[in-house]
């Protein structure tokens, strides 16, 4: 690899406007391919196979107004009062001529819906009353019939009385058939009044069996809608309303238009109110490069000023970076037409590809440039710089290449999507470092040198081409002017004046504690680090996702913010009679949670196989209590032993995302952390290197989750990097920390460790060989770590969350694993190891194949670097 670079090197240099215009071509073809390809982006997320999921599968197939995406519109007065009838007209015809937009099913009036709410509630109070009054008249007839019967029993007893004297009285038989005729006559008047009465009994049994049956329909009613008291569409005050917006696409299928057309036509301006979209539908595509990300890439530009002392020098990584940067994004954007992408795929890339991009380049020119002072012919320097420190480059950039593409090993499509895609923009990093950075090189010659490095470069150039002449030249100068010679030695490239001594034992062990004991005392917020992804009230301040979040937490409770759909699963044959009865079966159970504030039934399916419920928890959809609520719903048994409940929503999906990435985290990490032990072992050849530098970047990433816990989720120093609502961590960051940090402590690894071998194996002692590899390795990582950093931090000043967290973790990431762990702990474990850090089993030696990564072969076959 090391020969091939440096053939590379070469020809770039030699011909350099070939190489220019090749990647002009690439870029005029990507560019070409992204206007075709580009269809625009998701902002929503989703892992196949979760229990939400499962339940949205479900109402698409019989209740599919429900298994769409949904949003809402809040409407409030700009004084807080009421709204009038022609502010609350206004906002109603907005709703009636919202018919035709994109991928909308139906838009929810909330004066009209709050009406209907409301006469419902009337009716259930006029019903009552009707049924009270038909019980009292019923009550009164009984009182009537109950009177009758009575008499008609003392008519029947005087009857019989008189038919016993007549009985008795012994009268002629003809005077006792007329009395006898008569008594039968007032029988049978009574018996019919008998028979009458029993029928106006049956008849009032019958009202008062129907009055019970409607009384109880009315109760159960009346309880069904108790169970919704909470739950409002305009504020009891009258200041806010609710525009609920209803979509036939579920999240991940609804474009981006489809919600932007939602928010133009609702922002139609209403006199005296102000309007406000949740994040369901004002959440579009984040910024991806703004002023922090300038200014970050300016800083950068000022470290490579620093570090390499040319202004033409320092602006080849930063446009060879952005040159990257734009073939890596539009060429994975390219595809959006044919995969579904996240909003969040692009600037993983983006971040990456500026980062690495810089850094691989600096690699790259800083090698250069140590060899043209030491008088390098600049052809020969370019391509054994790129067979060099390129042959780094190129398995640095392998090892984050490595560790993004194994995020697709997790089974979610969009976290595997992002890895692929922040993994093309480091490959083609890592191309045009080996290929552009040359041939830029070769058309800069030594003008990459500023006007006295030029002069000491041919100083040193001269020397090697006539060593004799120049020891004398510089036998006498030094007998003339110690001071210049000894500064002049100083340079880059040339000896220092101050012998490489290794550190003492004491400052070794010191060091270890100290840095060990740092890093776990940051770390410590991790052990409460909880995931989740962000919602309205982790919006920027000013944005119309924060002020949906708050308008409507302020005016209706923090639940109305993380509502919850339950279905229930009804019994087979379940008879239209009966759908009630079981509706309240199962809002009777879900009230009866903890932490449920409401509980409304929306929906039954038409074959009544499915009813729909909204529960809305107590507080919003990051609380502890609404995650909790929503692992207990799904706890429960079937209702009535065949009712089994399922729930979705926003929330329950997020939750759901949350638990599938926490728990790939592990197996991630053990992946990623057992691949770089391996590769350790492979390159430096040793058992223990590989092992201290692992524990190392488990240390620096532990302290990483803390330190963002400590700031997102504990609000510590919120004020300062813009996190005005402490919540859950971002439920993927962490695997992303894993792919993207282990990639990048390997780098500075990588630059530090090689030459620490190197040092040992020319000869010298084991802790003097720590030492000398140290400084030869650290002004570059230094420069490379500070360039990162200035980069990721720039994209803290996002106003997305989701890019906010990932700027300050991998901002952190670095300063704790480059600055903590590369330069103070491993230096420390290396000297306190001594000779036994490069042990290695003969078994294993033979086993292991010899990585050549620093081109120390290449270095003998080419020596025309003059010993650099």
């Amino acid at each position: 690899m090391a020969e091939l670079l440096h053939r590379l090197g070469t020809f770039a240099a030699r011909r350099a406007w070939t190489v220019i215009v090749a990647w002009a071509v690439i870029l005029g073809i990507v560019v070409s391919g992204f206007l075709v390809g580009f269809k625009g982006l998701s902002s929503s997320f989703d892992i196949p196979g979760t229990a939400s999921g499962d339940v949205i599968a479900e109402l698409q197939d019989e209740l599919p107004d429900f298994a769409g995406a949904a949003g809402t519109v809040v409407f409030r007065t700009d004084d807080g009062s009421a709204l009038t009838d022609a502010q609350r007209t206004a906002i109603s015809a907005l709703v009636d001529s919202s018919d035709d937009l994109p991928d909308v099913a139906r838009v929810t009036d909330p004066f009209t819906a709050q009406e209907q709410l409301d006469a419902r509630r009337q009716q259930l109070v006029d019903g009552r009353a009707q049924l009270d009054q038909a019980r009292a008249q019923a009550e009164a007839g009984q009182q009537q019939l109950t009177e009758g019967a009575a008499q008609l029993e003392a008519g029947q007893q005087r009857l019989d009385q008189g038919r016993a004297q007549l009985e008795a009285a012994g009268l002629p038989s003809a005077q006792k058939q007329e009395q006898v005729a008569a008594l039968e006559a007032q029988q049978q008047q009574i018996d019919q009044q008998r028979s009458a009465l029993e029928q106006q009994q049956a008849q009032l049994t019958a009202g008062l069996a129907q009055i019970d049956a409607q009384q109880t329909q009315l109760d159960d009613g009346a309880e069904l809608l108790g169970f919704a008291d909470a739950i409002r569409l305009v504020s009891e005050d009258g200041s806010t309303a609710i525009v609920s917006v209803s979509f036939d696409k579920p999240r991940l299928e609804l474009t981006e238009a489809s919600k932007e057309a939602v928010v133009e036509h609702f922002s139609d301006p209403v006199a005296g109110v102000e309007v406000a979209f949740n994040t369901e539908i004002s959440q579009g595509v984040p910024e991806i490069f703004g002023v922090g990300e300038v200014v970050g890439v300016a800083v950068a530009g000022i470290v490579l000023v620093v570090v390499l002392g040319s202004l033409l020098a320092a602006s080849f990584p930063i446009v060879t970076a952005i040159i990257g940067v734009a073939i890596g994004a539009m060429g994975t954007l390219s595809f959006s037409g044919l995969i579904q992408m996240a909003s969040v795929t692009p600037f993983l890339g983006v971040m990456l590809g500026l980062a690495v991009g810089i850094d691989y380049a600096l690699f790259i020119l800083y090698r250069h440039r140590r060899q043209l002072l030491a008088g390098a012919d600049v052809r020969e320097s370019i391509g054994l710089a790129n067979g060099t420190a390129g042959n780094a480059v190129v398995f640095a950039g392998s090892t984050v290449i490595v560790a993004l593409l194994a995020l697709n090993i997790t089974g979610i499509p969009f976290l595997g999507l992002m890895g692929t895609a922040g993994a093309v923009s480091v490959l083609v990093a890592v191309l045009i470092a080996v290929s552009l950075t040359p041939a830029l090189l070769g058309l800069a010659g030594t003008r990459v040198l500023g006007r006295r490095a030029r002069a000491r470069a041919a100083i040193a150039a001269d020397a090697a081409d006539h060593p004799r002449r120049a020891a004398r030249t510089a036998s006498v100068d030094r007998d003339e002017h110690p001071r210049r010679s000894s500064r002049t030695a100083t340079g880059p490239g040339a000896p220092t004046a101050r012998p490489v001594r290794p550190m003492s034992t004491l400052r070794a062990v010191v060091t270890m504690i100290v840095a060990t004991l740092a890093l776990l005392v940051v770390a410590i917020p991790a052990l409460s680090m909880r995931l989740g992804l962000p919602d309205g009230g982790s919006e920027a301040a000013d944005s119309t996702g924060y002020k949906a979040f708050t308008w409507s937490e302020q005016a209706f409770g923090a639940g109305s913010n993380a509502p919850l759909l339950v279905t229930a699963s009804l019994p087979a044959g379940t008879a239209e009679a009966d759908v009630q009865g079981l509706q309240l079966d199962v809002a009777r159970e879900l009230f009866a949670q903890d932490d449920v504030a409401a509980v409304a039934p929306v929906a039954v399916s038409d074959d009544r196989t499915l009813a729909a419920f909204q529960v809305i928890p107590t507080e919003g959809p990051n609380a502890v209590s609404t995650d909790r609520l929503v692992r207990d719903l799904r706890a429960l048994p079937p209702v009535d032993g065949d009712i089994a409940l399922g729930v979705a929503g926003a929330a329950a999906i997020n939750i759901d995302i949350s638990e599938g990435l926490a728990e790939v985290l592990p197996i991630y990490l053990v992946v990623v952390v057992g691949l770089s032990f391996l590769i350790m072992v492979m390159v430096f050849r040793s058992l223990l290197v590989p092992l201290i530098a692992t524990l190392g970047f488990v240390l620096s990433l532990f302290a990483t989750y803390g330190a963002v816990t400590a700031v997102f989720q504990w609000g510590w120093l919120g004020g300062l990097f813009g996190v005005h609502n402490p919540g859950p961590i971002l439920s993927f960051l962490p695997v992303i920390l894993v792919g993207i940090l282990f990639g990048l402590a390997m780098d500075y690894q990588l630059f530090l460790t090689t030459g620490m071998r190197e040092a040992w194996a020319h000869g010298a002692a084991p802790r003097l060989a720590v030492a000398q590899g140290f400084r030869a390795g650290r002004t570059v990582v230094i420069a490379a770590a500070v360039i990162m950093i200035s980069v990721f931090s720039g994209f803290i000043t996002s106003e997305a969350v989701i890019i906010k967290s990932f700027g300050l973790g991998l901002a952190l990431g670095v300063l704790f694993d480059a600055f903590v762990v590369r330069m103070l702990l491993m230096p420390a474990l290396m000297h306190l190891l001594g000779g036994s850090a490069w042990w290695l089993p003969k078994w294993l030696e033979r086993i292991v194949p010899n990585v050549d990564v620093e081109g120390a072969a290449l270095e003998r076959r080419h020596p025309g670097h003059h010993g650099v």
